[in-house]
């Protein structure tokens, strides 16, 4: 009797056993993956990484710059568009906008004859990443840089050395680049969709030559043509939605849209000369009651040109078909 015993146990166990290791690759078939020393051993192997992870290949690098850096000169490197992020890896390292500039970046050594090798990360309002390794040098070999933007063509041997995937928060899901690209377009193609709204006084005119909309974004095509012999020096421009019944605005009573990019503001139109402007926003609209008013004001001058947009004409904005923007 006490051996039926013991083998019933024995086949127990086994049963047991069997149903456990079904049972781990029943979870590991939907997806719930059980730590096992058949599918995961020890550390016996020398790899850091355990568990499911793949290791990163070259084809996914961003191959860094090499940078020199000293002390007693200051290295600039101009890029080309408006930086809106710097990382250093290293407090050895200073690095600041130029004054009056958002394109250039100043870097140079705080500590003399620093060994070790250090880097930097610098993300443009284009959508572009760059990185530098950076290092001490008495007499750096270049101490001005251009950095020049580009779109690799996706080879394994032909990476870029700046990523153009930077997605920033005030475009939401729209990338950077071709928002950048939807204004060149615009601005190239010079094309006038809507022929009834604008203003003309003093021998300025201000024009409103389309509206577009792409991926929950607005672009706006303007146009300054000055038919005086006089330059006209632009002060600032603003959008505002504002009640149609109350004649004098208050600042309560009004609501400042702001542009998210401008692509060729022009600050001075020569006379009998034309600037266009592509002002970029987040989607909006405007309630019956209420209009846009779009004023363009003169820099120490009174030739102050507005005018008004209606609801209908921004739900009538003209679709853009990424495919055919260059």
């Amino acid at each position: 009797m006490k051996k039926i015993f013991v083998m019933f146990a024995l086949m127990t166990g086994a049963v047991s056993a069997f149903a456990q290791n079904a049972a781990d690759s029943i979870s590991a078939e939907t997806g719930r993956v059980t730590m096992t020393r058949e599918l995961y051993p020890g550390q016996e192997d020398g790899d850091l990484y355990h568990g499911l992870t793949r290791k990163l290949t070259f084809d996914r690098m961003v191959p860094p710059y090499g940078l020199e850096v000293t002390y007693d000169k200051t290295t600039h490197i101009i890029f080309p568009s408006a930086v809106r992020y710097v990382d250093l890896g290293s407090p050895n390292l200073v690095a600041g906008k130029a004054d009056g500039a958002e394109n250039v970046i100043r870097v140079k050594a705080v500590v003399r004859n620093f060994r070790d090798e250090t880097n930097m990360s610098v993300i443009t309002e284009s959508g572009s990443f760059y990185t530098f390794n950076v290092k001490y040098a008495d007499e750096p070999l270049l101490l001005n840089i251009e950095m020049k933007d580009f779109i690799h063509d996706g080879s394994k041997v032909n990476r870029p050395n700046n990523a153009l995937d930077i997605y920033l928060k005030e475009l939401g899901s729209e990338s950077p680049k071709l928002v950048q690209l939807i204004n060149k377009s615009i601005h190239k193609e010079n094309k006038r969709h809507v022929k009834h709204i604008g203003s003309k006084a003093f021998g300025i005119q201000y024009l409103l030559r389309g509206i577009y909309t792409h991926n929950g974004l607005l672009y706006f095509h303007t146009q300054v043509r000055n038919q005086s012999n006089v330059p006209f020096e632009v002060d600032f421009v603003t959008f505002k939605i504002v009640d149609k019944k109350v004649m004098k605005r208050t600042a309560i009573q009004e609501q400042i849209v702001f542009p998210l990019r401008a692509h060729n503001y022009a600050t001075v139109v020569a006379g009998n000369k034309d600037e266009r402007t592509v002002f970029t926003f987040d989607k909006f609209t405007i309630p019956a009651d209420k209009v846009l008013v779009v004023e363009l004001n003169e820099k120490s001058g009174g030739r102050h040109q507005s005018f008004t947009v209606e609801s209908e004409d921004i739900v009538r904005a003209k679709v853009i078909n990424e495919l055919k923007v260059k």
